[in-house]
């Protein structure tokens, strides 16, 4: 009965990390150059690209493609597949009924 106690539990141990070297102002120079770069048009920002890439994957699914063009989002399709659930359990239920209460 000895296996284990609740009195005297070891806690576990804690990350701790602690980094070699660090350099808050060449890290604010290299932030600072990079704002820089994207303000003069040098860099391209991620910014840039949203436009490009919002959407893309719905058009290259055809049946999120068909399901975003009815209108439907993430919570219909949901509460379509729990009401597809329960019909499936309630035939299940009058079949059992049906056939092993005769």
């Amino acid at each position: 009965m000895a296996l284990f106690s609740f009195y005297g539990m070891r806690k576990p141990r804690q990350f701790e990390h602690k980094p070699i070297y660090w350099d808050p102002r060449k890290e604010k120079l290299e932030e600072r150059e990079r704002r820089i770069r994207r303000e003069l048009g040098m860099e391209e920002s991620l910014e840039d690209y949203k436009p490009q890439i919002k959407g893309k994957f719905i058009e290259g699914t055809s049946h999120l493609k068909r399901s975003y063009n009815r209108g439907e989002d993430i919570r219909s399709r949901r509460y379509k597949n729990v009401k597809l659930v329960l019909w499936l359990v309630t035939l299940a239920f009058i079949f059992w009924i049906l056939f092993f209460f005769r």
